[in-house]
């Protein structure tokens, strides 16, 4: 079975560029192969990975429901529309060298996104088996996890910035998980865009008081920042870089 890594948060942490850093830091250390899903409605995990995606589940789900004259014209003679439609989901899985990523998307106006939820979650029960390590990004919150879209958890990595809000939020979603008798082996705590890599004593404070376990600390980058205001993919960090140095020392803690 899979190892399966929910990283979750308030909005606004890093969540995605620290998930983004964690996929390409293990698949250097040979922790592969690895699903990485973007199960966030605005997703950009694929930009902080370098990925192009051709489509979505989002994607998906819009054809299905909203085009069924194009769909309808699409589909080869002799395939059912059943069979035209995995083709589609097919198509959501961008195969890369190490790892491969699936993507949520969003509907595109109003709407539920029950469908969309329930498309993730057919998939993840197909994928999943075939993968070493599977690293789910989510949205803020805990839904996905919540309304048991993943099969399993076995490791939630809790993200937040210095912040007490931030810090609050973790420890709100690490009742959830209590709540939800998830069970997952190891919960924990990254503070992330600390200044000079230290925590102040208000956001330790905070910290014991919501009962979590600190992981680790990122430390503030400008690097990081420059690379997304450049558009280049955050998951290109140099070696020597402060972020990915501290991500090392994490996945070291993590024995997974």
């Amino acid at each position: 079975m899979a190892n399966v890594i929910a990283i979750a948060g308030k909005g606004g942490v890093g969540k995605t560029t620290l998930g983004g850093m964690l996929i390409q830091t293990m698949c250097q250390e040979g922790k592969r192969p690895i699903l990485a899903v973007d199960a966030d409605a605005n997703s950009n995990l694929n930009e902080v990975l370098g990925v192009d995606v051709e489509m979505t589940l989002g994607d998906v789900r819009e054809t299905v429901l909203h085009d069924a004259d194009k769909l309808d014209k699409s589909i080869p003679s002799g395939m059912t529309k059943a069979d035209y439609t995995e083709m589609m989901l097919q198509r959501c899985l961008a195969e890369e060298d190490d790892f491969d990523l699936l993507v949520m998307g969003r509907s595109q106006g109003q709407g539920c996104y029950c469908y969309v939820n329930g498309l993730l979650q057919a998939q993840l029960a197909k994928l999943v088996p075939n993968y070493r390590y599977v690293i789910v990004d989510n949205e803020a919150g805990m839904e996905h996890i919540s309304r048991g879209i993943l099969p399993k958890v076995d490791t939630i990595l809790l993200v937040s910035d210095c912040s007490r809000r931030g810090v609050q939020a973790a420890g709100r979603i690490s009742e959830l998980i209590k709540e939800c008798n998830l069970n997952p082996t190891t919960v924990g705590l990254i503070v992330n865009r600390a200044p000079d890599g230290q925590l102040n004593a208000g956001t330790k404070d905070e910290i014991e008081k919501q009962g979590l376990t600190l992981l680790g600390v990122v430390p503030q980058d400008e690097q990081v920042y420059e690379y997304d205001c450049e558009g280049r993919p955050t998951s290109a960090l140099p070696e020597d870089s402060p972020v990915r140095l501290a991500l090392n020392e994490i996945i070291k803690k993590l024995d997974i």
